[in-house]
Formats: C-alpha cells, sequence, structure tokens
C-alpha cells in the first residue's frame, strides 16, 4: 500500500462492490434486459463500462444501442422495470463484500466518523444494506446522489458527505472500487483506497490512489 498523507479523520464508502456485492448481479441484469432488446452488448464489455455509472446514463447509451424497427423506448419504465428484477436478484443470492461487517464493526469502536457516498438511489441502498446485514451500523449516514444532486464522477457528492460528518475533505479517506468513483474522490481533493485494481485504470488516477487487496487489509492497517 502506498503511504497516506496524514491521519484521516473520517471515512466515506462507496457501497455497491465495496460494502456489498451487488454490482455484478445488477450488471447482469442490465445485460439481460438489454440483450432481451437487441442491443449488441457484450457482458464482460459492459460491466467494464458501466461499473459505478449511473443508470440514467447507462439507460440513454443503452437507448442509443437498439436497433431501429423496435418501436419507441420508454426509458422511464425501463429503469423502473430493470429495479425490480435488480431486487428480485438481490433478494436471491446478495452478500457483503468479505470482511465488509468486521471492518464496520471495528470502526464502531473508534472515534472515527464514517458514512456511505453511493450513486445508487436510497431505496436500493436500503435494501441491500438490510439484506446483508449491514444496516444498522450506518444510522442516518447514508447519502444518495440522487438526493444531493450530485453523481460520480462529480466530486459533489464526496464533498457533501465530508461536509456532513464535519471534517475538511483533505482529511478525509474515500473507499471505492469503480473509475468513477476513485475519480470522484480525487477531485474532491481526498485520499482514495481503491478495491479496483490497477489494470484497467488511467495512469493518472492509478498513480494518485492507495491500492488494497480487500477490506481485512484496510481494516488492519486501519488498527
Amino acid at each position: 500500500m502506498n503511504p497516506v498523507r496524514g491521519v484521516i479523520a473520517a471515512l466515506i464508502f462507496d457501497l455497491d462492490g465495496t460494502l456489498v456485492d451487488s454490482e455484478a448481479p445488477g450488471l447482469e441484469v442490465l445485460h439481460e434486459m438489454a440483450v432481451a432488446l437487441g442491443a449488441p452488448w457484450h457482458k464482460d464489455t459492459m460491466h467494464a463500462r458501466f461499473g459505478g455509472v449511473p443508470m440514467a446514463h447507462c439507460v440513454a447509451e443503452l437507448a442509443r444501442q437498439i436497433p431501429s424497427g423496435r418501436g419507441p423506448f420508454d426509458q422511464v419504465q425501463f429503469v423502473k422495470d430493470l429495479r425490480s428484477n435488480m431486487a428480485l436478484r438481490f433478494r436471491q443470492d446478495l452478500k457483503e463484500i468479505p470482511g465488509a461487517t468486521a471492518l464496520l464493526q471495528a470502526l464502531q469502536s473508534r472515534p472515527l466518523p464514517f458514512a456511505i457516498g453511493t450513486n445508487g438511489p436510497r431505496e436500493k441502498a436500503e435494501l441491500t444494506l438490510s439484506l446483508t446485514g449491514l444496516r444498522p451500523y450506518l444510522g442516518e449516514r447514508l447519502y444518495c446522489a440522487p438526493e444531493v444532486g450530485s453523481y460520480k464522477p462529480e466530486p459533489g457528492l464526496f464533498l457533501h458527505v465530508a461536509a456532513a460528518l464535519g471534517c475538511d475533505p483533505y482529511d478525509c479517506a474515500v473507499v471505492e472500487d469503480s473509475l468513477p468513483g476513485l475519480q470522484a474522490g480525487l477531485a474532491a481533493g481526498m485520499q482514495v483506497f481503491s478495491l479496483h485494481p490497477s489494470a484497467g485504470l488511467p495512469p493518472e488516477v492509478a498513480q494518485q490512489i492507495h491500492f488494497i487487496d480487500g477490506l481485512p487489509q484496510l481494516q488492519a492497517w486501519l488498527t
């Protein structure tokens, strides 16, 4: 792990793919629905492209990829159906990212405030946190981009969370797993811990962040 620049005063976690293992199954549902509409999307390519990307952007891109002749595409209804299908998939077998419970439990015993800042809507966040048993550790410290009005890779969501925690952004650290989230943390002037491997990241991003192999490694470093 690269050396950090000083004492960390607060931690901000992403949710999907960072604390709960919802990123892959959620994108699988999107892929299945997109292919059913005739979109020429390969699953692996789509996962790499849309990980951490706001759903509205994904659906707008889908609208451009649907073959002509299939009739009008109702993006609003598609998102409703997508969210419903995702919720069904999550209820089947959603799990936490390994080490999430242990890390949040350990943080509760320390004077280190922490929160979640997610691009997803509150309904999805509440569901995934409840299904994995993580919800009680967060209290009111769950912040969702649709309510804040700023989506990663913009820094606004993380800046909002830092202000809510009463910490200067420079003293905050972000834990992320996607390129948009990493970019948002850097744009906010925060230290960034990455669960995303260096492969596939732009060099200008990779050289500024701290890579971790998993949440247990972060917990060990913090304690």
